[in-house]
């Protein structure tokens, strides 16, 4: 391949000027890099860059490839991880909620239990007073008929002293 010269541009000249040696400065000409006007200089050939493209993407798409669909389908596994992560935690969820509702059923129980104690207290209690409001009642009547007999007892006796006391005999 062969590198035809490079037109004029700027007014720079591509080579030393005709009374220059090699090696000499040219005047008026900084100190470039010698790669500065290389990349102007230098013509380039569509074909050959086509060329280079395809042999790049050639040489690297199917590695990018792999590792795209390998990428993917961790992408795709994760998602059925988190999915069954998510399974999980709302299992153990249920299970947390499930021992709640145990514990709870638990305590009714045992507040069932002592409902029929306090409600069994209640009517032993019911009945005992009962029992006793009638002991009571028998009572009062016992000493009220015993006091009724007690009177009816002084009212003889004193009746019966008003007979026994002398009495004047009238006088005719």
């Amino acid at each position: 391949m062969s590198v035809p010269e490079p037109p004029l541009s700027d007014g720079v000249l591509p080579g030393p000027p005709a009374g220059l040696g090699a090696g000499e400065r040219t005047p008026g000409l900084s100190d470039a890099s010698p790669d500065e006007g290389l990349i102007e200089d230098l013509t380039v050939e569509e074909k050959a860059v086509e060329q280079l493209a395809e042999g790049l993407l050639s040489h690297y798409l199917p590695d990018l490839q792999r590792s795209k669909q390998a990428l993917q389908e961790l992408t795709q596994n994760q998602v059925v991880l988190l999915d069954t992560l998510e399974q999980e935690i709302s299992k153990f969820k249920e299970c947390h909620s499930m021992l709640d509702i145990n514990a709870l059923f638990t305590e009714a129980k045992h507040y069932h239990a002592k409902l029929v104690n306090v409600r069994k207290e209640m009517l032993m209690l019911h009945e005992k007073t009962s029992k006793l409001k009638k002991r009571a009642l028998k009572l009062q009547q016992k000493r009220q008929k015993e006091e009724l007999e007690r009177e009816q007892q002084r009212e003889k006796e004193f009746e019966r002293e008003k007979q026994l006391t002398a009495k004047p005999a009238k006088r005719t």
